[in-house]
């Protein structure tokens, strides 16, 4: 079902400038223009946006929005064009939160603003819309910088410019893109803040960033904390002469024991095959942390 009405939608129109400027740019203002009109859409027609990079949504904030919805209706329309692979369906452009807490909330149809959009629009147009949310994780902004370099065949410099961002800024979103999934994982549940990621991607032996993450959430490190301890792990794996020396299985039992441990490990070995392995540790909770991975409870012995 589709009821079309005309309407001035007064002061819903992009903002004066940055991101608002881009955002009437791309049709992603509440501005209704001379062709344009609000109409009641079935909410079973619409689809979400399928170059929206956001696919995790908090379950309760939607609870409370369908709450809101339920006692004073949707106060802005969406905004979403026809799917050019099924003219009866509608894919949405801005208001994806909305639409869902309107399913939340039981309600059969959305006010919409209908808009004639290509593919490379609607890309750019989702990037923007992400980049416009509150509670963007340090990671999605990233994603979405990426996004828009890759979507706009854009520099970092460029990216910055049009956001009014410093290039710094975005080179450092962009490279916890770098890092690995386990520790984003980490950083998008909160375990883990941006200056900690960004201090991991110091360290020189990037195995090791994983198991130092870890460690960092463990003993509650600051980043101060955190820098410390990856420059003294950078310090450590300098390689001096001996190391160099070492047999390929000789350095990659210590990689592997590194990568267990989230510290320096020095291996010997005589011709003989006997040797020893030195463990580093740098203070007593780092011991008992050593013991805890090992399974030595001090207590009982």
């Amino acid at each position: 079902m589709v009821k079309s009405k005309k309407t001035g939608l007064g002061g819903l129109g992009a903002k004066g400038g940055g991101l608002g400027a881009l955002f009437a740019d791309q049709g992603l203002d509440h501005t209704v223009n001379g062709s344009d009109e609000v109409r009641d859409i079935t909410i079973d027609k619409i689809v979400a946006n399928p170059f929206q990079p956001r696919r995790v949504f908090d379950q309760n904030k939607l609870q409370e929005l369908a709450d809101s919805i339920k006692q004073n209706g949707v106060l802005q329309p969406i905004i979403v064009r026809h799917n050019p692979k099924n003219n009866s369906q509608y894919e949405l452009l801005a208001g994806e939160r909305r639409w869902r807490a309107s399913q939340l909330a039981d309600m059969t149809t959305i006010s919409a603003i209908v808009r004639k959009l290509d593919d490379d629009q609607m890309l750019q147009a989702a990037i923007l819309e992400n980049l416009q949310r509150e509670d963007l994780t340090p990671l999605e902004e990233a994603q979405a910088y990426r996004d828009m370099m890759d979507g706009l065949n854009l520099t970092q410099a460029q990216v910055a410019k049009r956001l009014g961002k410093a290039r710094s800024a975005v080179a450092n979103f962009l490279r916890l893109l770098n890092l690995p999934d386990e520790v984003k994982s980490l950083l998008n549940a909160g375990q883990l803040s941006m200056g900690q990621a960004r201090t991991l991607l110091g360290l020189h032996n990037k195995r090791r960033i994983t198991p130092v993450a870890k460690r960092a959430i463990t003993e509650g490190m600051t980043v101060r904390q955190l820098e410390q301890l990856v420059n003294k792990l950078n310090e450590q794996a300098t390689p001096t002469k001996n190391q160099a020396s070492l047999s390929p299985y000789i350095k990659a039992s210590t990689t592997a024991l590194e990568d267990k441990f989230g510290t320096k490990v020095h291996m010997t070995r005589n011709r003989k095959g006997a040797g020893k392995i030195e463990i580093t540790y740098l203070s007593d909770e780092d011991l008992n942390r050593i013991f805890d991975m090992l399974n030595i409870d001090l207590d009982e012995q």
